[in-house]
């Protein structure tokens, strides 16, 4: 995967990622899970200097399970979450890989903020973090 395009659900907000993902999880955390509407939020990480936006996503400032604020992208049209930048990563841009236009190279390689995960998911053998690691 050398570039990625992906879009919201309208096409309203469109996006060209131009570098590799430092990393591929599911971040199980509780503020994951109601902004999603599901069990986990599966992303990926990138630079975000490498993140080109084509329109303009509404932000929600959400102060996440660290404690610190985590700004969370949506498209203000139909609502779909595109990205999340965390101020415990600077630099870093993370994308919601259910907007990506393909997925295929997609392989999650770890579980985050599984002390909030629900108790009938399943991690198998993925490292599992119970925040985030390191």
């Amino acid at each position: 995967m050398t570039e990625q395009t992906g879009r919201c659900l309208c096409g309203a907000v469109s996006y060209r990622l131009a570098a590799e993902p430092l990393m591929q999880v599911n971040c199980h955390c509780s503020h994951c899970q109601r902004q999603s509407g599901s069990a986990f939020s599966t992303i990926i990480g990138v630079p975000e200097t490498a993140l080109e936006v084509t329109g303009a996503p509404s932000v929600y400032a959400d102060t996440g399970e660290s404690g610190k604020t985590v700004h969370r992208e949506f498209c203000g049209t139909c609502g779909s979450p595109l990205f999340s930048r965390v101020e415990v990563m600077p630099g870093m841009v993370f994308v919601k890989v259910g907007t990506l236009d393909d997925t295929s190279g997609f392989t999650p390689q770890s579980h985050i903020w599984t002390r909030s995960k629900q108790d009938w998911v399943d991690c198998g053998a993925i490292p599992s973090f119970a925040t985030n690691p390191g």
